[in-house]
């Protein structure tokens, strides 16, 4: 697929991808999803945004925690702001309280974006919605670096609603029919521990405490691979 791409970017004369996006690329070349699950990395992460505006909104942080052995890692984790294109306060402003005065002050997309992919090398990255977290990573990381990230992706929503789903059968033992897949609402329905939300790294490590709740109870289930978890919740990026 790559080769082909070489070809159709020279016709077209763009510019090659970033070294980072090839290692990247290179890092899942022979990526195999038959191994346990405590054999792969994941980085859980999370993105606050100017809006949610696919078409011209834009990524002002980027938080993240890795997870090793099933284990979140608490020395591990990534936080960034990035200054956007339009720094002026919008609705969204009120949600995330990042003020244009601390925009001002930090780093270019072009600074952090390379930061944050490295930081996730080879691991599968974990985020609730993570979808959305993905279209504007990659929107930028196609804008700035000629590429997307490789990096596939699962969703903790998907996991929640088939965890769910899966209750009312009773197959996991599981009976609350409660239908509220906000991260809030999973968090208090499953008894977790509360972060401050609406902050990228918070949320990044309030995700991270779902994933390994759900997991536990996937486990439970019978899933033990990357490849039947993803048959409960994946999303590619």
């Amino acid at each position: 697929m790559f080769s082909l791409l070489k070809p159709l970017r020279r016709l077209l004369s763009l510019p090659p991808p970033h070294p980072v996006l090839l290692r990247n690329r290179e890092q899942f070349a022979d990526f195999k999803q038959g191994n346990p699950l405590n054999d792969y990395t994941f980085v859980v992460c999370d993105t606050e945004l100017t809006g949610l505006n696919k078409r011209k909104d834009e990524i002002i942080s980027i938080g993240a925690v890795r997870v090793v052995n099933l284990q979140i890692q608490l020395d591990q984790t990534f936080h960034r702001y990035i200054r956007p294109t339009n720094i002026n306060p919008n609705e969204a402003t009120l949600i995330h309280r990042i003020t244009p005065e601390e925009l001002k002050k930090a780093d270019s997309a072009q600074d952090v974006l390379p930061e944050f992919i490295e930081f996730c090398e080879s691991s599968l990255i974990v985020g609730h919605f993570i979808g959305l977290d993905m279209h504007f990573l990659n929107k930028m990381s196609r804008q700035i670096l000629g590429g997307t990230l490789s990096n596939p992706g699962i969703d903790t929503l998907r996991l929640a609603r088939r965890f769910k789903d899966s209750g009312r059968t009773d197959h996991y033992g599981h009976h609350d029919h409660a239908s509220s897949y906000t991260l809030d609402a999973l968090t208090k329905e499953f008894n977790l521990p509360v972060f401050k939300p609406h902050d990228a790294l918070e949320d990044a490590l309030q995700t991270a405490y779902l994933f390994l709740y759900l997991l536990k109870k996937f486990r439970d289930g019978g899933i033990n691979s990357l490849k039947e978890l993803y048959q409960a919740g994946r999303i590619r990026s």
